[in-house]
């Protein structure tokens, strides 16, 4: 059995009106089992959504019918959640219980015998998918009183009178407005160190619920970064998350390849198994993400005293990399420079 090769899941960007659109965009490069790519061909695909692992519950099931096309780069696009439904409903996943995971099962002759099985886990699910079934809130704590207003002069004291009789009950007041709604749960807190999701924890936001894991060794220690043909990719996204990116595009648009593997390739292909569950996600740092992993070296460890390459493009002979000796980054050295390799993936 192989295993499908994951590049990228990328969810639609949803504009709340009357109505939640229940569906979500899926990319994937498709290769037969001698690792070739798959292009400009009718694919059958089938895709389960998985609660809890790799291995949980089947909470929905699709087919496609026209079956999907493959593109010149391998790449198929999907819309999951408006298939022919086999399983469940999509409408009906509660996205706020727990880990959910993508399964695909690939025939690459267009039928169903599926051949080719994969799964990868959704690390983040579209606000407006789970705020369609989020818990609520506890109700919100009762505003401070106002400042109390000056002390008027005191009056000579009158004579004291008889107590009179006990007043009739007032009218019980209107009911006041429902507070706001508070923050909904989260994801579990993780720290800069920790061992987690195959590798170690380097950056976080989110207050620890989303962040950076490095892979525990380097990939490679001499490794080219073009697959054999200097050619601009637009691969020249930067920030946090911008090296998944990059490396989906690295890969779809590299030139005529030589059969040797590339930095973006061999990040796209690792995958470790940790506690039972394969991550299979990991991607090759943007300029930015490396600099972060170039600041904590000594938590993360393993490190050599060389360059690394980063995803991110100068030019079409050029790539930026940083040198993990001082820390400076360089863009002057061309592609096919041999340099280390260490992947990463986001949670």
């Amino acid at each position: 059995m192989k295993k499908i090769i994951m590049l990228i899941i990328v969810f639609c960007t949803i504009n709340i009106f009357a109505q939640i659109p229940q569906k979500m965009n899926y990319q994937a490069i498709i290769r037969d089992a001698s690792n070739k790519l798959i292009t400009n061909q009718t694919v059958g695909i089938r895709v389960s959504i998985l609660q809890g692992s790799s291995t949980g519950t089947e909470v929905y099931k699709e087919s496609y019918n026209p079956n999907p096309r493959t593109n010149g780069n391998g790449l198929v696009m999907l819309e999951i959640g408006v298939g022919v439904s086999i399983k469940g409903k999509f409408s009906d996943i509660d996205w706020s219980k727990g880990q959910y995971f993508i399964k695909t099962e690939t025939d690459p002759n267009g039928g169903s015998n599926y051949s080719i099985i994969g799964s990868s886990e959704l690390t983040s699910v579209p606000y407006a998918l789970f705020s369609a079934n989020g818990v609520p809130g506890p109700k919100g704590d009762v505003g401070p009183a106002g400042p109390q207003g000056p002390q008027g002069a005191a009056g000579p004291q009158g004579a004291t009178g008889s107590q009179g009789p006990q007043g009739a009950t007032g009218p019980q007041g209107q009911k006041g407005d429902t507070g706001l709604q508070g923050v909904t749960g989260g994801y579990p807190i993780h720290t800069i160190g920790e061992n987690y999701g195959g590798g170690k924890v380097f950056y976080v936001y989110d207050n620890g619920q989303h962040g950076l894991i490095a892979a525990l060794a380097d990939q490679s220690a001499s490794m080219r970064w073009y697959g054999g043909t200097y050619t601009n990719t637009c691969a020249l996204a930067d920030g946090v998350g911008a090296g998944m990116k990059n490396t989906a595009i690295i890969i779809a648009n590299q030139g005529p390849i030589d059969g040797v593997t590339f930095a973006a390739r061999l990040c796209n292909e690792y995958s470790v198994t940790d506690a039972g569950v394969t991550y299979g996600d990991w991607y090759l740092p943007s300029k930015f993400e490396l600099n972060l992993m170039y600041l904590q070296k000594s938590i993360i460890g393993g490190f050599a005293l060389g360059n690394y390459w980063s995803s991110t493009e100068s030019d079409s002979n050029i790539a930026w990399r940083q040198f993990f000796t001082n820390g400076n980054q360089y863009n002057i050295n061309f592609k096919n420079s041999p340099y280390n390799v260490r992947a990463i993936r986001a949670f």
